[in-house]
């Protein structure tokens, strides 16, 4: 507890204080342009910290990677234009609210329930860190492959209101996560003897098109109209009832996320759609998601802001970086001369728990930002077509270049636009491409890992607690929406 006052102490400095809030708002800004992932930001930001005290400068990188994550929900709910892939699921039902003037609303739930999520994942952190480390260390590849697999049986639940369109663009998704070399025998597919296919077709300049220039090539045909983006923005509020109901939702979500968010290689993406999936499934009103359901908002964003404390438990306790952004954090670490691992506990407590302390403050500070930018966010709404549909496009090119400095990208993302301008036309949805193009290689690798350690016996997938069980569950998941079809049918004709 003297460990915990002392970071109290630290952290209330107006120094650190500043710093915290200069890199959240930084970390919103960057989270919220499509393209500019939380794991671009932290590693433009990091060289900037080499000259300063290790306390300031890993909480500014802290700062960064939280309001990075909360950033991408902006333009996702507001465009439809999810700013970071873990806020591709919070697009499904925001985007719909704020088509019926909602967008308020869904900005309030969506930084609500990113700062509860963050608030526990970091309680959790700080409360049962090396346990629950141990316990996610038990996460083989066998364990992996099974997480990967229950994350596209959810392709059932986000297909909308067809199953078959659904699950077609789930395979095109899998199906793209095939190009590059091959993870364990280093042979190129797919590549047709082009360079840039060799490391595989990236996710965000597929994304962008897909969620954002999609949009944009639809909105040209009357984008010389006055008509503005939404019709109308309504200042509705959220009600206290309305939050009560979604308690429930965010708890789990963020439960789900700090859980997932542990294990080293899962990351928020997949942490989004699984809590989507749930919340769907626990619902009552599972015909509203997909339509507007506030419960469709909260869950991806408790989910994925939860991650961020769930990523920083292997890496504080074990050196193990739990995601892409904590391996940068890990390397600022390093340059601080700070080594993570067990002994970062005995060697430098006081450090530590002003940095757990620092992580409360920054999702206390998205949520004043975030509640007190609404009114701000929403403008955006209020930009005729024939303005805001070129500075989504620029958007779109200036985002898909930064990736690499490639034009190649931007050609992707403008073949990703145009098949998603078809997609939009006949009703194809567009997050289950995305979640095979996320979850393709994950699963392929694990797969074979896997085979390689059983010397090609399939039953290490039977065999072993934690992966029969997920895999249980996925079979659960991809089949219940048929299942509750065929029950309701009955009813139905009874009445």
């Amino acid at each position: 507890m003297d460990l915990f006052a002392q970071g109290i102490v630290n952290v209330l400095q107006i120094e650190v204080i500043l710093i915290l809030l200069l890199g959240t708002v930084a970390g919103i800004t960057i989270g919220s342009l499509p393209g500019l992932t939380a794991t671009m930001g932290v590693a433009l930001i990091l060289p900037i910290t080499f000259g300063m005290e290790p306390v300031t400068g890993i909480l500014l990188l802290i700062g960064v990677y939280f309001g990075a994550v909360y950033g991408g929900s902006l333009t996702a709910i507001l465009i439809n234009t999810p700013g970071t892939p873990a806020s591709a699921a919070t697009a499904i039902d925001g985007y719909a609210m704020a088509k019926k003037g909602l967008a308020h609303k869904a900005l309030t739930i969506s930084t609500l329930a990113s700062t509860i999520g963050g608030i526990l994942s970091v309680i959790v952190l700080i409360l049962v860190a090396p346990q629950l480390a141990s316990f996610a260390l038990r996460f083989s590849a066998p364990e992996t492959f099974a997480l990967a697999v229950f994350g596209i049986s959810i392709i059932s639940s986000i297909a909308g209101k067809s199953m078959v369109k659904g699950l077609i663009a789930g395979f095109v998704g899998l199906l793209i996560a095939t190009v590059g070399i091959d993870p364990i025998g280093g042979f190129p597919r797919f590549t047709f003897d082009n360079m840039n296919l060799s490391s595989g077709i990236n996710l965000i300049p597929v994304m962008i098109g897909l969620f954002a220039a999609s949009e944009a090539f639809r909105a040209m045909g009357n984008v010389f109209s006055k008509q503005k983006l939404m019709i109308k923005v309504d200042k509705v509020r959220l009600k206290w009832l309305e939050f009560k109901v979604l308690i429930g939702t965010i708890l789990r979500s963020a439960g789900i996320g700090t859980f997932i968010g542990m294990i080293p290689g899962a990351g928020g993406d997949i942490t989004a759609f699984v809590a989507y999936n749930e919340a769907k499934r626990f619902s009552k009103d599972k015909e509203e998601f997909g339509k507007g359901s506030m419960k469709g908002v909260a869950a991806p964003e408790a989910a994925n802001n939860s991650v961020t404390g769930g990523a920083m438990i292997p890496l504080l306790t074990l050196g193990i970086p739990g995601d892409a952004v904590t391996a940068v954090l890990l390397g600022a670490l390093m340059v601080q001369g700070l080594q993570p691992g067990p002994m970062l506990f005995e060697n430098n407590g006081p450090l530590v728990y002003t940095l757990f302390v620092g992580m409360l403050v920054a999702n206390f500070m998205i949520l004043v930002v975030g509640l007190f930018g609404i009114r701000l966010f929403t403008k955006i709404l209020l930009i005729p077509k024939a303005i805001l549909t070129p500075i989504i496009l620029v958007l779109c090119v200036v985002g898909s270049y930064s990736l690499g400095n490639n034009y190649f990208d931007v050609v992707v993302m403008f073949i990703a636009g145009v098949i998603g301008y078809f997609m939009l036309r006949y009703e194809f949805p567009a997050s289950p491409v995305i979640l095979g193009i996320i979850l393709g290689p994950l699963m392929e690798s694990n797969f074979r890992r896997s085979l390689v350690m059983s010397q090609g016996d399939f039953s290490i997938f039977f065999t072993r607690p934690i992966t029969v069980v997920l895999l249980s569950l996925a079979i659960i998941t991809l089949f219940s929406p048929l299942i509750t079809k065929r029950i309701k049918k009955p009813k139905a004709q009874g009445e």
